[in-house]
């Protein structure tokens, strides 16, 4: 049996109440120095963007997010710059997608190819 590949996507962003309400006000007052490209993609102000979590859904792999302090606390010998997209291999995260390309993605659109190509390959059958 085949087990499913697993993506773990890790946001540039604490959770926690405080930390949710402060991000929506760095998004509606400074949007162009918010800090987090993965949520700026796939999150309006208030909530997660259908087209996201319809794109997810149809993922032919497990997907897992994490803000990151919780990402550090699993993974606290991880340095990668965040945001970013890992693929699991035995527990242990890859990077398969980076801050860099993920801060040049102007659209969900993009972010949905470039997660074809480089975290899920051979899902071109998962529309955007």
């Amino acid at each position: 049996m085949t087990r499913r590949p697993a993506l773990l996507f890790v946001y540039n962003a604490d959770s926690g109440l405080f930390n949710t309400m402060a991000d929506i006000g760095h998004k509606v007052f400074s949007p162009e120095t918010y800090q987090c490209a993965l949520c700026a993609l796939t999150h309006g102000y208030f909530s997660e963007r259908k087209a996201w979590r319809e794109f997810v859904e149809r993922m032919p792999c497990t997907c897992e997010f994490l803000h990151r302090d919780e990402f550090l606390v699993r993974h606290p010998g991880v340095s990668t710059r965040l945001p970013a997209v890992f693929q699991m291999d035995e527990g242990e995260p890859c990077c398969c997608l980076d801050a860099d390309t993920l801060e040049a993605c102007t659209d969900l659109e993009q972010l949905q190819q470039a997660l074809r190509q480089q975290c899920c390959p051979g899902t071109d059958d998962v529309d955007g």
